[in-house]
């Protein structure tokens, strides 16, 4: 394995014991649920199985390779590094965010893909499609997620919660966010009672696709 510099390795893991910290505070996992991961070359840092996140700090770091060998801390990994792991193998992904967000996993268990009610479907890549059904840490489960996000940054985990990723941690929890917040916005149009939510088609979010790449501060 390339050896990373301390330091790189060391801001990488505050950075992510501080998203996972912050998952939990915006209430998108409940105790130890989900999961945060950031890769830093060929090292892959992740939270640790059944650690409540305010109790990490900087000796606690937890790192495996790509082939999930750890490399690095004393703490057990996350059970779903198989998840992680697929994602880093099959895309261009330095920071992957999984939760069970109560809305997102509500909308799990209802549809196969999200309904296009709002053009934050182009932040994921397109609409979000549910994975199928598998037992959490199994190499099935990375299977169904990886179909899932195939051309997306998101998926939806059936009956579990959700997965995004992202070119550094704050996107990837952005994405989570957006995913929440879409789910959250179609099951509170659809409880309308003999009211049916209209919906974007694919030409409009064609066209915010597009509008998005010249979207924010030029840099």
């Amino acid at each position: 394995m390339t050896h990373q510099h301390p330091e790189s390795v060391d801001h990488a893991w505050r950075d992510l014991v501080g998203t996972a910290r912050r998952s939990a505070a915006d209430g998108l996992v409940v105790g130890t649920s989900g999961n945060v991961s950031a890769r830093v070359g060929e090292l892959v840092l992740v939270t640790p199985s059944g650690v409540p996140y305010d109790r990490l700090g900087p000796e606690d770091a937890v790192g495996v390779d790509l082939a999930g060998r750890q490399v690095l801390g004393a703490l057990k990994p996350t059970s779903e590094l198989p998840l992680h792991l697929a994602v880093y193998r099959s895309t261009g992904a330095a920071a992957v965010v999984h939760t069970h967000a109560v809305h997102a996993t509500a909308v799990s268990t209802l549809v196969t893909e999200v309904p296009l009610v709002h053009y934050a479907a182009a932040i994921l890549g397109g609409p979000v499609r549910t994975a199928a059904y598998a037992r959490y840490g199994t190499p099935e489960l990375a299977e169904a997620m990886l179909e899932a996000l195939r051309d997306r940054t998101g998926c939806l985990l059936a009956n579990h919660g959700t997965v995004t990723y992202g070119d550094t941690l704050d996107q990837a929890y952005e994405r989570t966010a957006q995913l929440e917040w879409l789910c959250r916005l179609w099951l509170t149009a659809s409880s309308v009672p003999g009211r049916t939510p209209a919906l974007l088609d694919e030409g409009q979010l064609a066209e915010v696709t597009q509008a998005l790449k010249g979207y924010g501060q030029p840099g």
